[in-house]
């Protein structure tokens, strides 16, 4: 695996707030010369076979959308995961990135091709190794075969003083089915922008995200939802909470290109705030360029239904525990739809934890 040299981190122009995709962003508090390029720990299990290639040589999309995905490139390895025409993987193939701290700075890649007629499942988790600062700059490029079916889900458990800047491409190809999940909890500041292309003919895609972020934690989701083929159908539902001094920011843009009749999109997100100091961004958009189409956003953001607490309370239940058990269900319209069925109840343990060690004034 080769390494940045780091003197190339000293030419690297970092974007600002001024540019849209950016805006909200806590970009400007990046140091990029507190970070030394550096590789990291890997490991594979699942019914993988022959299907994974963790010897870097992992072919990535013409499109670099900023510097970090750049940056990614030039590092030059990866993990390839190819699943032949016809194959199904029956179990989930889970990859784990160990993340060192200390001031590393690492570009995991992952490049999922599912061949016509395909199924695969992806569980791509990021840990840290130990604890201390790091930048972490993680590519996901999807490619979905005619009628193949992928499932995705990136997990992040880093630590609180790791930065992670990651990027998602996917390109679904004619009757294909793919889904794109996450679960944010760890990290610093953790940013993923994605882009789900339909490009054939009745395409389908859905995208759910859960997180949870508290202290001073900053969660930022950025995703396009691009419509390019005739009769696709794509689905977003995000939902998350900060407490605390937290933050999170969503903005989402559903596209729907002239050649892109007969699509229906649709795109969700709801962010609970737990904490007077907590805030939260929803900017979802819309750009239609064609008629015959269905298409609608929603977006809200507050505390927690004081009348769903209020039933609780006045059945015995004491206001600590009514407020983790709303919690609990508001997220589980998320994790129902998780590709990893084992995951939830560890996932369900996790957001109780966060609550339970919440420092700030609850609503």
């Amino acid at each position: 695996m080769s390494v940045l040299d780091p003197s190339r981190l000293d030419a690297v122009e970092l974007p600002t707030t001024d540019e849209e995709i950016w805006r909200y962003s806590r970009i400007g508090d990046l140091d990029l010369a507190r970070f030394t390029p550096s590789t990291h720990d890997v490991e594979v299990d699942g019914d993988a076979g022959a299907l994974v290639d963790a010897s870097g040589a992992a072919p990535l999309f013409d499109d670099r959308p900023d510097v970090f995905a750049t940056l990614n490139a030039e590092l030059g390895a990866g993990i390839a995961v190819t699943v032949p025409p016809g194959s199904v993987v029956d179990e989930p193939i889970v990859i784990t990135h160990s993340i060192p701290g200390g001031g590393a700075l690492t570009a995991p890649r992952l490049v999922i091709d599912a061949g016509a007629d395909s199924e695969v499942t992806v569980v791509e988790r990021f840990r840290s190794a130990g604890g201390g600062a790091a930048l972490t700059l993680p590519v996901l490029h999807v490619r979905v075969g005619q009628a193949a079916r992928v499932r995705y889900l990136a997990v992040n458990e880093l630590n609180d003083e790791v930065w992670s800047i990651g990027h998602q491409q996917a390109e679904s190809g004619r009757d294909s089915d793919l889904l794109l999940a996450t679960v944010a909890l760890g990290g610093d500041y953790a940013r993923v922008r994605t882009e789900a292309r339909s490009v054939g003919r009745g395409a389908s895609t859905r995208q759910v995200a859960l997180y949870f972020a508290d202290g001073d934690q900053m969660h930022d989701f950025r995703v396009i939802q691009s419509h390019v083929a005739p009769h696709t159908n794509s689905d977003l539902l995000f939902k998350g909470a900060v407490q605390d001094h937290a933050a999170s920011v969503y903005t989402g843009l559903i596209e729907i290109g002239e050649e892109a009749r007969g699509t229906a999109a649709y795109q969700t997100n709801r962010t609970l705030t737990l904490s007077d100091g907590a805030w939260a961004e929803s900017v979802p958009n819309l750009d239609i360029r064609t008629n015959d189409v269905k298409c609608s956003h929603a977006s809200t953001v507050g505390p927690i239904d004081e009348d769903q607490r209020f039933y609780l309370e006045s059945r015995g239940v004491m206001p600590e525990v009514a407020e983790r058990l709303v919690v609990l269900g508001f997220f589980d319209e998320v994790i129902s739809q998780l590709p990893s069925k084992g995951f939830a109840d560890e996932l369900r343990r996790r957001v109780a934890d966060k609550l339970d060690i919440g420092t700030g004034d609850a609503r």
